[in-house]
């Protein structure tokens, strides 16, 4: 009975850690289908194409595990996150990555997880242990010479840079935006419902979809398509899901895995061979995540569930210490 219950104490962080997981290697295959299909939709019309898609997809999941609408405490959160992230953020981020090259908006946009670190202590009361910060900095800098290694690869304009910092801080915000609303929804609701927050707010650009799916291959709508059930549907439903059981801050660490992912998927399915400063920049952003997402042995042992006491020994486990 002991082993059961030592074995099963873990279970609920390594179900968050996996969740993480699958959200970081979705969402860098999305900047592969973005690249994709941006060739053919503009901004508005893919965020709207994208969310529209993972609405469906989310719908029928609701339908299926028989999931009604979210209690009225948690549409605060969900409003505010589908408006900022959902809506906003996918709009912004399409149009700042046609007007930056790669390197640059990848430069600005990782300034997101460092703005939910301080929302985050700021608003939700999230804790800022040294492992935390040291794996963020070294992550960060991980993020900047990947994006260095990939600057000269397009043009820059002011316009782009500030479309990518306005993505970053709509990013931040929803994220910040979301935690409360799953204290009070599944993650599963909170995710849909936001998602269809962001569709109702992309619809001025239903018109400019219509007509862009008429002329788009079929290969940048498919990759339409598997933005909104993968990245957007299943990676958005994880991430709410590991979000519910750890911090904002955390979480946003977390996502500095991405750049590196997104170098090994572009050399794999691109063929697009990465120089040697873009492979270190991918180390170091994974071993900030490592950092970040390590706990000291002294946090490890408050965490661990007390030993049951040897029998005949009761009155002294009761002893405070």
């Amino acid at each position: 009975m002991m082993k059961l219950s030592s074995r099963s104490a873990p279970r609920p962080e390594v179900l968050a850690a996996g969740a993480a997981g699958v959200t970081v290697v979705l969402w860098a295959s999305a900047f592969v289908s973005i690249r994709s299909a941006g060739a053919a939709y503009s901004p508005g019309a893919l965020a709207l194409g994208r969310l529209l898609a993972g609405a469906l997809t989310l719908g029928v999941l609701c339908l299926l595990r028989r999931e009604g609408p979210p209690p009225r405490a948690a549409w605060r959160g969900i409003l505010i996150s589908g408006l900022l992230w959902f809506g906003f953020y996918m709009v912004a981020l399409n149009w700042g990555e046609q007007q930056v090259d790669a390197g640059t908006a990848a430069l600005v946009v990782n300034i997101g997880p460092i703005l939910i670190a301080l929302l985050g202590a700021r608003l939700l009361g999230d804790s800022m242990p040294p492992r935390l910060l040291a794996g963020m900095a070294v992550s960060f800098a991980g993020a900047v010479t990947v994006g260095l290694s990939m600057s000269g690869e397009g043009g820059s304009s002011v316009l782009g840079v500030v479309l990518c910092l306005l993505a970053a801080v709509a990013y931040a915000g929803g994220v910040v935006a979301q935690k409360p609303a799953l204290g009070a929804a599944s993650p599963l609701q909170v995710t849909t419902y936001g998602c269809l927050v962001g569709a109702v707010a992309c619809l001025p650009f239903a018109g400019q979809l219509v007509g862009e799916a008429a002329d788009a291959p079929l290969s940048a709508t498919l990759n339409m398509v598997y933005l909104g059930v993968f990245p957007t549907a299943l990676a958005f439903t994880t991430w709410a899901y590991a979000l519910a059981r750890t911090t904002a801050s955390r979480m946003g660490a977390t996502t500095y895995a991405v750049p590196a992912l997104v170098v090994l998927m572009s050399w794999l399915a691109l063929g697009e061979v990465p120089g040697a400063l873009t492979l270190v920049g991918g180390v170091l952003c994974l071993a900030g995540v490592a950092v970040s997402r390590s706990r000291s042995r002294a946090a490890a042992r408050v965490a661990a569930p007390p030993a049951t006491p040897p029998v005949g020994r009761e009155e002294t486990a009761r002893e405070p210490r």
